[in-house]
């Protein structure tokens, strides 16, 4: 299992301050700025946002890491495979 603390993220994207599905858009569009098999980390405060990652990781082909509590938000951890 990977150590979610110790992984360098290719780009952080910075999506406390928007609801749902604000996160997963950013994230979309991000993703491609992403090497294949460098990871992508999302910052959201929106809970929902937990719950659609691994659906959309899953639904497009790319894996989901994992997820880390912050404060006051999580990080999310989306590795690029296609």
């Amino acid at each position: 299992m990977t150590d979610l603390n110790s992984i360098k993220a290719a780009k952080v994207v910075d999506a406390r301050s928007v609801a749902c599905p604000g996160p997963l858009l950013e994230a979309k569009k991000a993703i491609g700025a992403v090497a294949v098999n460098e990871i992508l980390e999302i910052w959201s405060g929106d809970a929902g946002t937990k719950a659609q990652m691994p659906r959309w990781c899953k639904k497009v082909g790319h894996e989901y890491v994992g997820d880390l509590e912050a404060a006051g938000y999580d990080r999310i951890f989306i590795r690029r495979l296609k």
